[in-house]
């Protein structure tokens, strides 16, 4: 953990628990480590989708990074965080026509286009608005990956036009009013090794090269995505990526328009995970130890609603956290019967699904002591059940240099709404019946 456990707890006291504390020194230092990492004068994209907490976003923006958006709550974040709406990218595979005018409005110029549709409603919209409008092409890469966490590319998929229909259609990937300025592949995440990082780039710059021999585009930018990854949930360090930025030039070499010399295209990577993930820490609050059937179970006042709720789609690995214990004055509990610790960890919903490790070592723990889960800055509390049961979400606790910078609670309620006619994500209009977000708002908790 990288801030100390007697801040936690102090920090537990004040604001209760559970609660995320966030070390904003930490993701300063991950963007450093991951700028260094690629070629020099690269962009570096932070994914708000990883958590959207405005004082983490508004570090990562003022250490360099650029934002990647893919709606509206996440855009308006980027802009209150300081986020300049030109270097913004918006991206997604089912932009409506409201997200987008919205977006126009905003002052945002570039978007990723998964198809032509995309693309066609994206030149609708800003001819509408009066304004360019840029458009990068995602791919979805022949080849299917190895070694992903979860892959984004090379399978059938949402995302992107697989690159045999570039080939085979490319008259299909034209649009008045829109711009097509490069293109943007993303074919997995959270990969921990430098070699298969590189298998996947070379993947990434192929389907750029075949796609750019049947559009022949006027090429400004090519956005590699990421799949820098990082522990979750877990104690572990960030990796690092010995020899990357070297064999990365080499790589870029052979995209079209050279983009490692002078005056080629601007090649941009994507990072959601890597930036965010180390600096975050969950503290739980150990509510009741028993055993059922000689299995023991420590019970905490948070689980998959604020932590691992994706992990139930079964497309990504089961969640295993592995808290640490807090020390306090509290006595242990259960005496010598469990000195290795083993219990099953879950969380104060009524459903049985709500177990965030069936294996935890928690030797000790008892009612009113602290665990503390390590390494969930990414995919933490937006990416869990927060709206499910009705439980109020955590606190969440910005620390810089060592104070508390800002303390802010996700507000999930209802709102009285008017007719919408056209959907709820607005229509040709751009606006939605009341023109305000219906949940997501952060609030003040000090």
């Amino acid at each position: 953990m990288n801030v100390p456990a007697r801040t936690l707890r102090r920090l537990a006291a004040e604001y209760g628990t559970p609660l995320y504390v966030y070390d904003l020194d930490v993701a300063r230092a991950a963007h450093a480590e991951l700028a260094g990492s690629v070629p020099a004068g690269s962009h570096l994209f932070y994914s708000l989708k990883a958590n959207p907490f405005p004082p983490l976003v508004g570090a990562l923006l003022d250490a360099g990074a650029r934002a990647e958006v893919c709606s509206r709550g996440e855009l308006d974040t980027a802009l209150a965080a300081g986020a300049d709406a030109r270097s913004c990218l918006y991206t997604g595979p089912a932009k409506t026509e409201g997200e987008l005018a919205h977006a126009l409005s905003r002052g945002v110029r570039l978007f990723s286009v998964d198809s032509p549709t995309d693309l066609a409603r994206l030149g609708l919209c800003a001819r509408r608005a009066g304004v360019p409008a840029k458009a990068i092409l995602r791919l979805n890469p022949s080849a299917y990956p190895r070694g992903a966490g979860l892959a984004m590319g090379g399978a059938p998929s949402q995302f992107g036009a697989d690159v045999a229909w570039v080939r085979d259609r490319p008259g299909q990937f034209r649009a008045d009013g829109v711009e097509l300025a490069g293109y943007h592949v993303y074919v997995g995440t959270n990969i921990d090794d430098t070699d298969r990082l590189m298998d996947w780039f070379e993947l990434a710059v192929d389907a750029v090269r075949q796609a750019q021999e049947a559009l022949r585009l006027r090429v400004e930018i090519v956005d590699l995505g990421g799949g820098f990854g990082h522990p979750y949930a877990r104690p572990g360090a960030r990796p690092a990526w010995p020899g990357l930025a070297e064999r990365l030039a080499g790589l870029l070499a052979r995209l079209p328009g050279a983009a490692a010399s002078p005056g080629g295209p601007v090649v941009a990577f994507e990072s959601g995970r890597y930036l965010a993930s180390g600096c975050g820490t969950l503290v739980l609050g150990v509510q009741d130890v028993k055993r059922s059937k000689d299995t023991r179970f420590v019970i905490a006042d948070g689980g998959v609603n604020v932590l691992g709720g994706m992990q139930g789609l079964r497309r990504v690995p089961p969640i295993m956290a592995e808290p640490l214990p807090l020390p306090s004055a509290v006595p242990a509990g259960d005496g010598g019967r469990d000195r290795d610790g083993e219990a099953v960890l879950a969380g104060p919903l009524c459903t049985a699904l709500d177990l965030l490790n069936q294996r935890a070592r928690l030797p000790g723990a008892a009612p009113g002591g602290l665990l503390a889960v390590p390494n969930v800055g990414a995919y933490g509390l937006t990416a869990a059940l927060v709206a499910f049961l009705g439980r109020d979400a955590p606190a969440e606790v910005a620390v810089d240099a060592g104070g508390v910078r800002a303390a802010l609670r996700l507000e999930t309620a209802y709102r009285p709404l008017s007719a919408a006619p056209h959907g709820v994500n607005g229509d040709s209009t751009g606006e939605r019946a009341t023109g305000e977000r219906a949940t997501g708002e952060r609030a003040e908790t000090r």
